[in-house]
């Protein structure tokens, strides 16, 4: 088995866990290590949102995507990484009943748990899909909107993923996603501090590199909507890393952050004379 396929299988696992508990789960993000301290230095409130269903909140995310996301109602929009079903419920309040959501995810017990959600709720206008992110089992020009929350960045090939959203969605369509990224270089103990602590952080890429790779999947007008630091508590810190490293890494323009994303794909293929390549 190679790295990527070791990376994603850990992945697979600490899903199923989590979906297999059948109660909230104590993490603050989608791989947290901890389970008895919370500090929510991820989590987005959604309990204010229409749609939401408190079965299906497991408190995995790091932003809140459909806030953004500019969901209209008859949209189809496909959900990666779709969990309990969380976001899919709080976009199908937005799409309507004569619009269409669809969760992708490779957890055969998280889609067990989504769709047990769906059928308590008599939605028919939900479904649930198991697949992978980098190969979506979906056609392609057939989405008006893609959204995520906290799960590209547990997935080693991002280039690949922004490809496959470039062609699920319809020309003209947009993707709205919330991952977590890097600036700077983090020291070694403090990523495993983070990692045990906020999770998410071990797959992070630089947010250059983020923003570098949707442009180079083709799409335009990337903006970053909302972006905030994942600020880990001096208690921790002090716990695992002695001061001089505490204070280097305070002194530094290096982090940990959520961002919100949005991108478009163009309505009509660029002929690289309007600066759109």
């Amino acid at each position: 088995m190679t790295e990527r396929e070791n990376l994603k299988e850990l992945v697979k696992q600490k899903y199923t866990e989590i979906a297999l508990k059948g109660e909230e789960n104590n993490s603050s993000c989608c791989c947290s290590g901890n389970t008895t301290e919370v500090y929510n230095m991820m989590s987005e409130d959604y309990t204010k949102e229409e749609g939401y269903n408190a079965d299906a909140d497991l408190g995995l995310g790091c932003g809140l995507p459909t806030q953004f996301a500019g969901i209209k109602l008859g949209d189809t929009v496909l959900d990666l990484g779709s969990g309990a079903g969380n976001d899919c419920f709080v976009a199908r309040a937005e799409v309507g009943e004569i619009g269409k959501v669809i969760g992708v995810d490779f957890s055969e017990a998280m889609l067990e748990k989504a769709r047990k959600n769906t059928e308590k709720l008599g939605y028919k206008n939900i479904s649930f899909r198991q697949g992978d992110i980098e190969d979506l089992p979906i056609g392609g020009n057939s989405i008006d909107v893609v959204i995520s929350n906290c799960v590209l960045n547990l997935l080693p090939k991002k280039d690949k993923i922004f490809h496959e959203i470039f062609r699920v969605l319809k020309p003209g369509g947009h993707f709205c996603i919330s991952d977590i990224v890097l600036v700077g270089e983090l020291p070694d103990a403090l990523k495993e501090v983070a990692e045990f602590y906020a999770g998410c952080v071990s797959g992070a890429i630089q947010k250059d590199a983020y923003i570098i790779g949707i442009y180079s999947a083709g799409f335009q007008n990337v903006e970053i909507k909302k972006e905030k630091t994942i600020t880990i508590p001096d208690d921790i810190l002090e716990k695992h890393l002695d001061e001089k490293t505490i204070a280097e890494f305070k002194s530094n323009q290096t982090g940990i952050f959520s961002i919100t994303v949005t991108g478009f794909k163009p309505s009509a293929p660029c002929n690289c004379t309007s600066g759109c390549c």
